[in-house]
């Protein structure tokens, strides 16, 4: 992901502050702690997968930005979620911006989903965007402000199919952001979120993103090129920065005008 930086937004306001991403390591997740990071953030983020992880903690400091945190983290585990926000507290002492990013698009038939199935589906896709939010909010009290991103997707809006729980879980953090943002407006606390369309990440790539696919992508979006992850990105900067200090309760979708 190697934008020509100088066609694009800085925000002199993300300098310092500290972001917190889930599932960073690869895919929108990356580009986002990579965009935070070239604003002069200073990016946490928690996935389970370590290689890609390091690699990009090491190429963000050969680039001079500031040093990012890795920290492995299932987040089905909500104790270890937990430790690992203490983690991050006790290291930078705040978060000015939680990006829950981290989900699983598995598709599945909706005859084979079991009671087992669909618990382990909402404790990726769902769960831990509430609990990620609870770990940080009294640190955002005390500040005063903060930002919370949830990242939807139009899956739910088109609809999609053959993947009903991860669509219901993506309906479902859309109602979380409205209650919350109204809930938490009165500690200076901003909440929002962001709808991808059909972006094209390495995942996408080597499992869905067929001839056949991109067909109907671009039968149904209105700009007809790929969406890219850095076009997440950037959006997620302009909700996390003071430029955006009187937007709260919003949906934002990113997807070259499909829905």
């Amino acid at each position: 992901m190697q934008d020509d930086k100088s066609h694009f937004a800085s925000y002199p306001s993300l300098q310092g502050h500290v972001v917190l991403v889930t599932g960073g390591a690869t895919g929108i997740g990356e580009s986002i702690v990579t965009h935070f990071a070239r604003q002069g953030a200073r990016v946490a983020f928690f996935d389970i997968q370590d290689e890609p992880a390091l690699r990009l903690v090491e190429s963000l400091a050969a680039e001079g930005c500031p040093a990012s945190h890795y920290l492995h983290c299932d987040l089905t585990d909500l104790a270890a979620l937990t430790r690992n926000v203490e983690q991050v507290l006790a290291a930078w002492g705040t978060v000015d911006v939680l990006v829950n990013n981290a989900a699983n698009d598995g598709r599945h038939n909706l005859s084979e989903v079991t009671p087992e199935y669909w618990d382990q589906s909402m404790a990726v896709n769902l769960r831990p965007q509430f609990f990620m939010i609870q770990a940080v909010l009294p640190a955002m009290r005390r500040a005063g402000r903060g930002s919370i991103i949830n990242m939807s997707s139009i899956s739910w809006m088109i609809p999609s199919t053959g993947a009903a729980l991860y669509v219901t879980a993506k309906a479902a953090i859309v109602g979380l952001t409205r209650t919350l943002a109204h809930e938490l407006a009165p500690d200076g606390i901003r909440v929002n979120a962001v709808l991808p369309g059909a972006i094209v990440t390495e995942r996408q790539k080597r499992l869905w993103y067929t001839p056949e696919y991109k067909a109907e992508i671009m039968a149904n979006q209105a700009l007809k090129r790929d969406i890219l992850p850095e076009d997440v990105a950037r959006l997620v900067l302009f909700l996390a920065a003071d430029d955006s200090s009187a937007i709260t309760n919003q949906s934002y979708i990113v997807d070259g005008g499909w829905v």
